[in-house]
């Protein structure tokens, strides 16, 4: 079984051919590395990715801005979610080292840089959008495994429940439903709730009307 100490040697080698000096546990720093004027280099090591490694690295970066974490590329949690949590690095400023297999080759995934956050405009129009399109509170925050009422679903919900007693044309399902959009939910039918009866005119399906 791996061992944090069997994490420095190649570390350590690694930055010695970039031209550093490097010792190990230096003031509760698991690696600490230096050339020239530059500011120190600080690296943490676990054998595994935890919170507790990221809270170190973070609490690293009041020395210097030159922080990595490194850990082997076998760790479960790298494994599975390795895009975010190289997203949250990016954002803490932190780097990412990673250990290589038997032989321990060290791989860098990320190096540190301050982070200057663009934001989406797409992504944050779509949550207001879809924060002003619903009609009341119907999900309890937290909620899994469960339908959530989406502004869609309403709307889709408001169309199936003129159509209840009957076939309408679009024109019809629009004005009674007062959605602008009915064209699109009815042509879409992402629920199978909807048919057409003929050029125009849609009713209810037997899971429509359930």
């Amino acid at each position: 079984m791996i061992k944090e100490t069997d994490l420095y040697p190649p570390i350590r080698n690694y930055f010695v051919q970039q031209g550093y000096e490097v010792k190990g546990e230096v003031k509760h720093c698991d690696v600490v590395a230096m050339r020239g004027d530059e500011p120190p280099l600080v690296v943490e090591l676990k054998t595994t990715l935890n919170l507790e490694l990221i809270m170190q690295a973070a609490d690293r970066l009041s020395l210097t801005p030159n922080v990595y974490i490194a850990f082997p590329s076998s760790a479960p949690l790298w494994k599975r979610q390795w895009r975010r949590l190289r997203v949250l690095c990016k954002r803490l400023g932190v780097g990412v080292l990673t250990v290589e297999g038997k032989a321990l080759k060290v791989k860098v995934r990320l190096v540190p840089a301050p982070y200057h956050s663009r934001g989406s405009k797409k992504r944050l129009k779509r949550l207001v959008t879809e924060f002003e399109g619903r009609v009341g509170d119907q999900n309890a925050g937290g909620s899994t495994h469960k339908t959530i009422i989406t502004a869609y679903r309403q709307d889709a919900l408001r169309c199936a429940a003129v159509l209840k007693m009957g076939a309408l044309t679009l024109p019809e399902i629009r004005v009674q439903s007062n959605i602008e959009r009915a064209g699109i939910l009815l042509q879409k039918n992402h629920y199978a709730w909807f048919e057409r009866v003929s050029r125009g005119s849609y009713q209810l399906t037997e899971m429509g009307h359930e």
